[in-house]
């Protein structure tokens, strides 16, 4: 997994640290995220569980159920090395709820055959894990004549329409809409839900195959107001492929703690979790995310989701090669972005789980969730698409950065460079190209080596799918 070589270029002196590059190098504009607007400093962490349920090839025996879900998330709490890294939240996806109705008042009630949400909340909680549920927009239509929970308005009086999902569309300017979302989100806060994912947002959500308002901010607001006043400390992770103009992202970022990228990354009904030209997609996507969303402000309010983590299993699983689980991994903590795995926990693999759990990537995550990354092309400090790419977050205000580079192999269709390098590439990136000025001591972080201190630059050999991941300190 580690690239074939490795070596540093050396400066005959060092001078202090400071973001002005060379003149000829864009300027560094270092980004950070603050306080998310539910009062959350980084992203989640745990296991989410679309991936088995679109993919059941790959984890054969498992049912959506209590049991099911049990089975997977008891391995987050049993295995140190992933509790410890702060992997908790066990988030159920589509399918945990009643598909067609409500209970008297409209309210999502869970799919009492599998499920009795109350008891599997108390199970996780008492196991030191929190618990995710799945929603989407609207209440449903065979609720239309049901009245909203204290109040005298009936749904069908402020929802209309069809969705393509069984609901009806709200009037978010209807005050009992918003007692609506209340009223679900107590109830959720009642049960011990930790975290809402909020799924068939528009704008965004391309190819749904849905009926989908064209705007449905709306329910991002009211779900973020309802969070607000039940009394419970809640996430709220928006899906998916979230339109980045700067109207739309305000509206994100100010109401969500998370936000997806991209659409789902998984190999739908196939038996493995993900493929490589979709990741390809995905690494773009969050490129183009980050370089629009920081000319609004270089000062976030909101996390990356980039999807789901298929890392775990081994590569006959997971879909990809060790080389590129690494490269995964590298930047979705690059990112700073939502930790959740899709992989079978009950089958995770060495490579997969220090991939997880490795302290120092770890310690590389707890930083970029303040200091995500942003690319700079290699020769050019640019943040175009490039196969041969580098990336960068921070520095903070000790100087310390964290440095990716990356050789995505030739671009499979979706990976937005359009270039068909093959084999084993010399990548070589200055000081200038990333931004930057000074001596820093050099730290391999998946190799786990200290490479000593450099002045001016770094090269790297990487192969197709390689990336190397460093920690950059001050000298």
């Amino acid at each position: 997994m580690a690239p074939l070589k490795y070596s540093l270029l050396i400066a005959a002196s060092a001078s202090i640290l400071h973001i002005a590059p060379a003149a000829a190098e864009p300027a560094l504009n270092v980004v950070q995220i603050e306080t998310t607007p539910n009062g959350f400093t980084s992203a989640p962490r745990g296991w989410n569980s679309f991936g088995i349920q679109a993919n059941p090839q790959t984890t054969p025996g498992f049912s959506f159920n209590q049991n099911g879900v049990i089975s997977q998330c008891d391995v987050l709490a049993n295995t140190a090395a992933l509790k410890e890294a702060g992997y908790v939240y066990c988030s159920l996806d589509s399918g945990w709820s009643v598909g067609g109705n409500g209970d008297q008042f409209g309210r999502i009630i869970y799919d009492s055959s599998n499920f009795d949400i109350p008891s599997l909340a108390d199970h996780l909680h008492g196991e030191g894990l929190q618990l995710g549920v799945y929603v989407v927009p609207g209440a449903f239509i065979a609720d239309e004549s049901k009245t909203i929970l204290g109040t005298d308005v009936t749904i069908g009086s402020v929802c209309s329409g069809d969705n393509g999902l069984a609901r009806c569309n709200f009037d978010y300017s209807q005050p009992a809409v918003q007692q609506w979302h209340n009223s679900v989100v107590n109830q959720f806060a009642s049960w011990g839900v930790d975290l809402i994912k909020l799924d068939f947002v528009t704008p965004g959500s391309p190819s749904n195959g849905a009926n989908l308002p064209p705007d449905l901010s709306g329910e991002v607001i009211a779900y973020h107001t309802a969070i607000a006043q039940s009394g419970r400390k809640i996430r709220l992770d928006i899906s998916w492929k979230l339109d980045r103009s700067q109207k739309y992202f305000d509206i994100w970022e100010t109401n969500a703690d998370s936000m997806r990228t991209d659409q789902d990354i998984n190999n739908g009904g196939q038996s493995t979790f993900v493929s490589w030209n979709t990741v390809q997609r995905a690494i773009d996507n969050y490129r183009q995310y980050i370089t629009t969303v920081m000319q609004y402000n270089t000062t976030l309010t909101i996390y990356p989701d980039m999807d789901n983590l298929f890392v775990g299993n081994p590569a006959s699983v997971s879909g990809v090669t060790d080389d590129e689980r690494q490269t995964i991994m590298t930047h979705w903590i690059g990112a700073g972005a939502n930790l959740i795995i899709g992989s079978d926990l009950t089958n995770l693999d060495g490579i997969g789980l220090n991939l997880l759990t490795n302290s120092d990537a770890i310690a590389i995550a707890d930083f970029t969730a303040h200091h995500p990354i942003q690319p700079r092309n290699p020769g050019t400090g640019n943040d175009g698409s490039e196969q041969l790419q580098a990336w960068i977050a921070g520095p903070d205000e000790s100087g310390a950065a964290v440095v990716i580079i990356a050789n995505y192999g030739p671009d499979q269709g979706q990976g937005g460079f359009g270039t068909s390098l093959t084999g084993t590439h010399t990548v070589n990136v200055s000081w200038s190209d990333l931004g930057i000025s000074g001596s820093f001591d050099v730290h391999d972080v998946w190799a786990g080596k200290d490479l000593g201190a450099e002045s001016s630059g770094l090269s790297v050999q990487l192969g197709e799918g390689q990336s190397v991941l460093y920690k950059l300190s001050r000298s």
